[in-house]
C-alpha cells in the first residue's frame, strides 16, 4: 500500500509540474535590469518587455536594481525562484567583465543562470576631443607611442575595471603603448571632459557619441564590430583601419533566468524571444540607439561568455587592472 500510495503521489507531482509549466504564463514576469533608468541595458529591456509581454499574454515589467557594478541585480536575479517570472537583461559587465576583473562574486557567470539568448550587440566607437593633433586611427596610434615616453595621452573611464578602462587598455596593448586612464563618474561627466579638451580621446557608445561627432564636437577614429554603423557612416572599423577587432570591445546584452528554471518555461520563453527579434519595431528601435539586434542561443552565450572571461582576465593582468 505505501509502494502505491507513494508511486500515486509522484505521478500527481508530475502532473501538477506539467499542469504549471504548460500554464506559464499566468501572471505578471519581471525583467531585473541591473542598471539605472535610462541606459542602453534599460533602453533594450523595455523595448522586449513590451513586445513579450505581447506575445506570452502577461504583463511584463522592468525593474531597475541598480549597484556594486550590477553585482546587486545579477545577485538578486540568480537567488530568484526558477520559475520563469524573474529574469534579467544584462551587458558583458555582468558576465564577462566582472568575472575577469573581481574575486569572490555571489554568483557564478554561467552557472547561476539559464541561458536564454543574446538579444543586442553593441559596437563602441574611439573618439577625440575636437582639436586632438589625429585625424585618423593611424594617427592616433603614432600619436599615443609618441606621448608613450611623456606619460602617454590621456583616456577617460568610469573607474578602475570598467569598461572603458577595460577598452583602453585592450587598445593600449594591441599597439604598444603607454597610456594614461583618468576616471570620471559616468558618461555625461565624461563626454563633457573630451568637448571641453580635458581629455585626448575615450571609447563611448556609437548611440552617445553619434550627435557629437557628427555636430563637429569630437573627433571619431573607428568602430568595433564587424561593419560600419549608419549612425557613423564614414567612421571605418578597426580592421578597416588596419588594426585587429580584438584591439576593441564590443559590447552585448545578455538574456538570463535563474539556474534550474524548467526547460519548458525557458523554452517557451526563449521562442518568444527569437519571435520578438525578428519584429520589424524593435530591430528598427535598437538600431536607432546604436544596437545590432540578433538572437545568439544558449552554447552561443555560453561560448562567447569562456572566451571574453579569458580574454580580459590577461588584458587585466597585463595592465594590473583590479576591481577587488
Amino acid at each position: 500500500m505505501h509502494r502505491i500510495v507513494c508511486t500515486l503521489a509522484a505521478a500527481l507531482s508530475v502532473l501538477v509540474t506539467a499542469q504549471a509549466h504548460a500554464a506559464y504564463p499566468d501572471h505578471p514576469i519581471k525583467i531585473v535590469v541591473p542598471f539605472p533608468p535610462g541606459g542602453g541595458t534599460d533602453a533594450v529591456a523595455r523595448v522586449l518587455a513590451q513586445k513579450l509581454g505581447d506575445k506570452l499574454g502577461q504583463t511584463v515589467i522592468v525593474e531597475n536594481r541598480p549597484g556594486a557594478a550590477t553585482v546587486i541585480g545579477a545577485q538578486a536575479v540568480a537567488r530568484a525562484a526558477p520559475d520563469g517570472y524573474t529574469l534579467m537583461i544584462s551587458g558583458s559587465s555582468t558576465y564577462s567583465v566582472l568575472p575577469a576583473l573581481k574575486k569572490d562574486l555571489p554568483y557564478k557567470p554561467l552557472a547561476s543562470f539559464e541561458q536564454i539568448g543574446i538579444v543586442a550587440l553593441a559596437p563602441s566607437v574611439l573618439v577625440g576631443k575636437p582639436d586632438l593633433a589625429a585625424t585618423s586611427l593611424a594617427d592616433l596610434v603614432a600619436l599615443a607611442k609618441a606621448q608613450s615616453s611623456k606619460g602617454g595621452v590621456t583616456y577617460g573611464t568610469f573607474g578602475a575595471g570598467s569598461a572603458p578602462h577595460l577598452a583602453g587598455e585592450m587598445f593600449a596593448q594591441t599597439i604598444g603603448a603607454t597610456m594614461l586612464a583618468v576616471p570620471y563618474k559616468g558618461s555625461a561627466q565624461l563626454t563633457t571632459a573630451l568637448i571641453g579638451g580635458e581629455l585626448d580621446w575615450a571609447v563611448d557608445t556609437v548611440a552617445s557619441a553619434a550627435p557629437h561627432v557628427n555636430a563637429g564636437r569630437m573627433k571619431a577614429f573607428a568602430v568595433s564590430g564587424d561593419h560600419r554603423m549608419p549612425q557613423l557612416p564614414n567612421v571605418p572599423t578597426l580592421k578597416e583601419a588596419g588594426l585587429p577587432p580584438s584591439a576593441g570591445l564590443v559590447g552585448w546584452y545578455g538574456f538570463v533566468a535563474p539556474a534550474s528554471t524548467p526547460a519548458p518555461i525557458i523554452d517557451t520563453i526563449r521562442k518568444a524571444t527569437e519571435d520578438v527579434m525578428q519584429d520589424a519595431e524593435v530591430r528598427k528601435v535598437f538600431t536607432t540607439n546604436g544596437f545590432e539586434p540578433v538572437m545568439l542561443g544558449r552554447d552561443a552565450f555560453r561560448d562567447k561568455v569562456n572566451a571574453e572571461i579569458a580574454q580580459f582576465t590577461a588584458v587585466a593582468q597585463r595592465g594590473a587592472i583590479s576591481m577587488d
